[in-house]
């Protein structure tokens, strides 16, 4: 809750400015790399494109902890977490970041990974709580298809 909504309290037009405000918030998406991979052409690519196509991008850079990447992403207040990885520790670590979410209270925060992830482990980290997963040549297109289609999801809750 920020300071005017503090000031105002829920009166009308409280709710009309959070409804403005969410109306025009712009999407904003954390880029990571959890683990020891150092590997980050990938990552760097997908966010220069998503900032590209009008989102608001933070990357937060190579060898993040779980714990790190929720803590950003819920200081930073974002709206999607993509995680990549190379390494093969992604049935570990993008498992955990879901749980980090949900135990915060921030489970609405809507995870994507993508890297070298072979296909037997895409219903694994789905069954997660990971929404999507890219993997090497995948359109940037087919990346703004699901972030948007899963916009969209959310604002019709």
């Amino acid at each position: 809750m920020g300071y005017l909504e503090k000031f105002l309290g829920n009166t009308r037009k409280t709710l009309l400015y959070r409804g403005i405000r969410e109306m025009n918030k712009k999407v904003r998406i954390l880029i990571a790399k959890p683990g020891l991979d150092g590997h980050d052409r990938g990552a760097k690519y997908i966010a220069r494109a998503l900032k590209d196509a009008g989102y608001e991008v933070i990357y937060t850079g190579i060898r993040q902890t779980p714990e790190a990447i929720v803590k950003t992403a819920i200081q930073e207040d974002v709206d999607f977490i993509g995680l990549s990885l190379l390494s093969g520790a992604h049935n570990e670590l993008f498992p955990r970041v879901t749980e980090l979410l949900k135990k915060h209270g921030a489970e609405d925060i809507i995870v994507f990974g993508g890297g070298i992830i072979p296909e037997e482990d895409i219903p694994f980290l789905k069954s997660k709580g990971i929404k999507a997963i890219f993997t090497p040549g995948t359109p940037i297109r087919d990346v703004i298809d699901f972030i948007e289609s899963q916009k969209e999801a959310k604002n019709n809750e």
